[in-house]
């Protein structure tokens, strides 16, 4: 008991509320991605693609924030190698969303095929998942809800791996023009990657429950 009392300590006003921003910047990154896939028109889907920019770079503000705090707190929440960890694999996860979207736009990819569709869909039902996750840390009152987060995600990295190797195959099978397969085979295996990175945020977080429950 006396783990979890020191685990979320009051003092802490610092690094869950930067959590709980980067969580919800997640879920707003991954929501634009999807709008960026599904929008059939072009002018708005560059639209899309800028707000997936714009958020990226709050990203990596909230990022720098939790960083800059680590190197002038004593006393952290827990772990500061694990607040290193997971911080970083949150970073990530935008980073290959905001890769993800740039592409799209600068490969001038007019056809949004199925799986890019999925996985932009996948990847937000994961970051939603990682944001409810991330919020029980403040009160560790639900340490179950984080576990069944942490199975749900890595189910959800396994079907990405599965959606992007078939999508693969079916354009190494169907796409004649070797110029547009790069160009899909690119922004396909960046949704893929972000997919792990949510992964290995999961992975974190079960570090986390570990250790403090």
């Amino acid at each position: 008991m006396s783990s979890i009392f020191n685990f979320f300590s009051p003092k802490d006003k610092l690094f869950q509320p930067l959590f709980e921003q980067a969580g919800s910047n997640l879920v707003k990154i991954s929501g634009a991605l999807v709008d960026t896939v599904t929008s059939k028109d072009q002018v708005k889907r560059r639209e899309h693609i800028k707000e997936v920019e714009k958020l990226e770079q709050t990203g990596d503000d909230i990022t720098h924030a939790i960083f800059l705090g680590l190197g002038k707190t004593f006393i952290t929440p827990f772990d500061r190698e694990d607040i290193h960890a997971l911080v970083s694999a949150l970073d990530d996860i935008a980073d290959y969303i905001y890769a993800a979207g740039i592409n799209i736009d600068l490969y001038n990819i007019r056809t949004i095929n199925k799986a890019m569709i999925n996985l932009a869909q996948l990847l937000f039902e994961m970051c939603t998942d990682l944001e409810s996750a991330i919020k029980e840390l403040r009160g560790f009152k639900n340490p179950q809800l984080i576990a069944e987060v942490c199975l749900r995600i890595n189910a959800g990295e396994s079907k990405a791996d599965q959606i992007c190797n078939t999508a693969i195959a079916i354009l190494f099978d169907d796409e004649q023009d070797a110029i547009e397969l790069i160009k899909q085979k690119e922004v396909l295996q960046m949704l893929e990657m972000a997919a792990d990175k949510c992964d290995d945020a999961a992975n974190v977080l079960e570090s986390i429950l570990i250790k403090n429950a």
